[in-house]
């Protein structure tokens, strides 16, 4: 799930990305890897919530798109399930999660 909440100038978005246990599949490590951090594995970790979900929010430039994906314990790839839009990863096999601010 992702939730969005805009700077009152509108020029930044504070984006929360949450993703539900069901699709973690028992994950010990979750950590959200875009564009927007060069897709570095390892820079942003998400948190485990009470319910088992994990969440992390990040302050992200408005008026763009922005290309991630979820990496569960360093090896298997997950998208948003509620992803603004997806988009074919420049690797063909798979495809890239997009959150539009």
């Amino acid at each position: 799930m992702l939730s969005k909440t805009y700077a009152k100038n509108r020029k930044t978005c504070k984006v929360t990305f949450n993703i539900p246990p069901e699709a973690t599949k028992g994950a010990k490590a979750v950590t959200l890897v875009g564009d927007f951090n060069n897709w570095d594995h390892a820079l942003t970790p998400l948190k485990a919530k009470a319910d088992g979900s994990w969440e992390v929010s990040l302050s992200l430039e408005a008026g763009r798109e922005y290309h991630f994906r979820y990496l569960l314990d360093g090896e298997a790839w997950e998208n948003d399930w509620n992803a603004d839009k997806y988009v074919p990863s420049p690797y063909g096999d798979s495809d890239n999660s997009v959150v539009i601010v």
